[in-house]
This record gives structure tokens, sequence and C-alpha cells, in this order.
């Protein structure tokens, strides 16, 4: 089994950390709205993985968690007149209520961030005394050029980013491209106590607490959205590495984008289909086929069209499925004919074939295909055989 890393940029064996065993941390949403169909994309194609593991062998350990302290949160906490942490704590439900109607398993364990502050301090603490962060009028940051190795999973230099649009410009830094581990309370902002006085954890410091936590120092494959790649799991490596001196993961996936137009749904943008009204149109069954029916590393655009011909798609497949149960229901012979032996060769041949484009980097697409040739096969004998039966 092979999977595209990353940290490499190729596809490399997946070796475990434990034979037949697999820990993965996927980057769950932040929860000031319901999900859009953007969000679902990686929902999608990292529970496909999951299950997919699990069906060749591997007791897989999967955590996803939540993002329920964050700026997004507090400033939509304000235009809703709610708290934040209930504001919070509300969306979550409603993922959860999206997350089910999709099929999407529940993971293993859904931490969030409100519930590890004490963690997040402690992680910051031992940052702040090897070096790699510093305190300044009550927030913390990390100090980028400590960590030698920063930009190795995005191939950007410092420098690039230094001179980069999305570095927050702020005169108490050090470099303009060191990041917030901590920030000081602000009025009307949930905080909790610190070292350094009322406060709230940084997004990044978040995950790599959360992952390290329940998958050890070192866990074997990372998803999330390509547009986490740089700075969220930039900034997640050099937390948790300058913590523990040891590879924080050991593949790291992300899916592509899903576009509008070749642009990318974003809340931000404005141009986004909430999941729930995707649901509203469409069978959950169609969607998850829409999401995956591309591979996972390829942009995907949107149009209902697209998920017309996902509908028709799905439909030809249950179709077969339908034509085999009512066979089987109505087959008055026990015996196995030529012809059938002749089938079931053909379809465990594909079925071989789908194993192999699985295996390779979770070729989705391709394994897709295989599963329509085994419909061909099997509508074609169908056909004959109900004729035969019908005589």
């Amino acid at each position: 089994m092979r999977v595209y890393n990353t940290l490499s940029g190729r596809k490399e064996e997946l070796v475990t950390l434990e034979p037949h065993r697999v820990k993965i941390y996927a980057c769950g949403p932040t929860t000031y709205n319901y999900i859009h169909l953007g969000n679902a994309r990686p929902l999608v194609v990292f529970d496909t993985l999951r299950r997919y593991l699990t069906y060749r062998g591997y007791d897989v350990t999967y955590v996803q968690n939540f993002t329920d302290v964050d700026d997004k949160i507090i400033n939509r906490s304000r235009e809703e007149g709610e708290e934040a942490l209930k504001l919070a704590e509300r969306y979550i439900d409603e993922y959860f209520e999206d997350a089910d109607t999709l099929n999407i398993l529940r993971a293993d364990i859904h931490p969030r961030a409100s519930q590890h502050i004490e963690d997040i301090i402690k992680t910051i603490e031992k940052l702040i005394d090897k070096g790699f962060a510093y305190e300044v009028d009550g927030d913390v940051f990390y100090r980028v050029k400590a960590f030698k190795e920063y930009g190795k999973l995005s191939g950007r230099s410092v420098e690039d980013m230094l001179s980069g649009a999305r570095v927050e410009v702020d005169e108490r830094k050090e470099e303009a491209v060191d990041f917030a581990l901590w920030k000081a309370a602000k009025p009307g902002e949930p905080f909790w106590d610190s070292p350094w006085g009322q406060g709230r954890p940084g997004w990044h410091i978040e995950c790599s607490v959360m992952a390290t936590k329940y998958l050890g120092d070192t866990i074997d494959i990372h998803g999330g959205g390509s547009d986490l790649i740089f700075p969220h799991h930039e900034n997640e490596i050099a937390q948790a590495e300058a913590l523990t001196d040891k590879p924080f993961v050991r593949y790291w996936m992300h899916n592509g984008f899903l576009t509008i137009n070749s642009e990318k749904m974003s809340k931000s943008l404005g141009n986004f289909f909430l999941l729930r009204e995707v649901l509203d149109k469409f069978p959950a069954d169609v969607v998850r086929f829409y999401l995956i029916a591309t591979h996972y590393r390829s942009p995907l655009d949107f149009d209902d069209g697209k998920l017309e011909e996902a509908r028709k798609a799905l439909g030809r497949l249950k179709t077969t499925l339908m034509l085999v149960d009512e066979f089987q229901q109505n087959s008055v012979s026990a015996d196995t004919d030529l012809k059938e032996i002749e089938l079931l060769d053909k379809v465990n041949e594909l079925r071989q074939e789908f194993i192999a484009a699985m295996n390779d980097d979770f070729n989705t697409a391709r394994a897709i295909g295989h599963l329509f040739e085994i419909s061909h096969l099997i509508n074609s004998y169908l056909a004959t055989a109900f004729q035969i039966n019908a005589l």
C-alpha cells in the first residue's frame, strides 16, 4: 500500500509504527457555522480511508478534533449575541447531525480544544523553557527561527514567509513570522487563567497538543484539506517536534479543494453551499459518491449537473445489486454453471484490480471504474440467466 506524502512530495509505502495498527488524526471543523460541501470533502475522504484500512485488516485509531476556541467563533458569537462556547457547542451538535446523515463514522475520540486548556498551557511552558517560545504582554509567541526545519512541509523558506501577505504585523514580535501560542484576553472574549495572565490558546497549538495526547509523540497519518498545509500543519510540526525531538507525523495526506468556477469554496469568499442544503436535493449516498468519484488529491469543481451524474452512476450500481438479489431469490437451480464460474473468476480478477487501485494512494476514481466493469459483467450474465429461467 502506497500513499502520497505531502512532506516528501512523493508516494511512499505505508509502513505504520506498529504492525497492523494505524493512528490517524484528521483536522475537524471550527464550529462557528454549519458545515458546507467543501468541509464535507475531507470528512468523506478520511472516513473512506479509515473504512478501507479497516477492511484491509488494520486496527485503526481515528481522532478528529473540534476547534471550539477561535477568533471566528468569537466574531460569530458577537454577531449572534451568544456566548462563544455555547455557540460552538450548538454548532458541534449541528455538525454531528450533518455528519451522521452523510454516514460519517464517529471518530474514536472527538477532542475539543476547550477541554484541553491545561494540557496546552503545560506544552507552552515547555516550549518557553526550551527557547522555542517567548512571552510579551500576556501573549506567547513561537520563535520560528529557533526551529531549523520550519517550512519543510510547505516548501517555503522563512525569508519567503516574512515577505508573504499572510503574516500578521505585530511590532512586539521578534520576527513577523512568529505565531501566537497564547493570546491575552480582550474584553468580552472567553478566557482561562495561565502563568501569563488570562487568555486563550492559539489555533495551531490546540491540534498538536490534542494529536499527541491521544496518539503519542509520533502518529502514522495526519489528514486535512490542502489549505491547512500552511500555516496550520507547518506550525503543528514546529510545535510538536521542538517539544519531543521526534518526527511528529509519518505521512501527511491532504485532499484537494472543492471549487466553484475554479475558485475554492469557502465561507470567507461567500461562495459556498451548506451541506444540509445539498442533502435536501440529493440523497446522502449520492453526495458521498460524488465526493470520492474523483481522486482525493485532485480539485473537484461543483455544479448540480455533476451531482446528477453521480446520482445516475450510483443508480446503475444499485440496479445491479437489485438484479443480483432478485436472481438469487428466484433461481431454482443450485448448480453452478460454467458461465457463472467464468463470471466469478473475472469478478475476482477485477476485485484484485479494485484493491490495487485503492492501495495506490487510495485511488477511488480508478477503483470505482472497476466497480462499473464488474457491474457490466454481472448485468450481461443476468440478462442471459433471466432469459433462460423465463423459458
